[in-house]
């Protein structure tokens, strides 16, 4: 639990825009400090893991969504309403990804790095 108030990533911002890579972020952090069933249905977590989830949730999102999330005591609670306020975010930015790598041509870029930076964006 030392240095929990370092953020280990950016931070979910109130828009939302970066939520998919901040689900996977998430998820593999806690996957890693073995607090992942926290935030799964029915788990049998402590109060101490419990609490450990929730302030590592709330320190890594915008303070935005902490005011407005104040009163959530439990990480699952927290976890489930950003998922439903923010879920849908996969049915517009999926198509969007798969049109643009659709679209990626190699001999678009001058260098490497370019379509390889822009190849990366997509699959992010």
């Amino acid at each position: 639990m030392a240095n929990i108030e370092n953020q280990k990533f950016i931070a979910l911002d109130i828009s939302g825009k970066n939520y998919l890579s901040w689900v996977l972020d998430v998820k593999l952090y806690l996957s890693a400090k073995k607090l992942r069933h926290v935030i799964e249905d029915d788990n049998a977590a402590t109060n101490e893991e419990r609490a450990t989830a929730l302030i590592f949730l709330r320190h890594h999102i915008d303070d935005g969504l902490k005011y407005e999330y104040l009163t959530v005591k439990n990480p699952l609670e927290l976890w489930q309403n950003l998922n439903d306020r923010f879920e849908h975010l996969k049915a517009v930015v999926l198509p969007k990804a798969l049109n643009n790598w659709s679209q990626l041509r190699f001999q678009d870029f001058k260098t490497v790095s370019e379509y390889n930076s822009t190849l990366f964006k997509i699959v992010s």
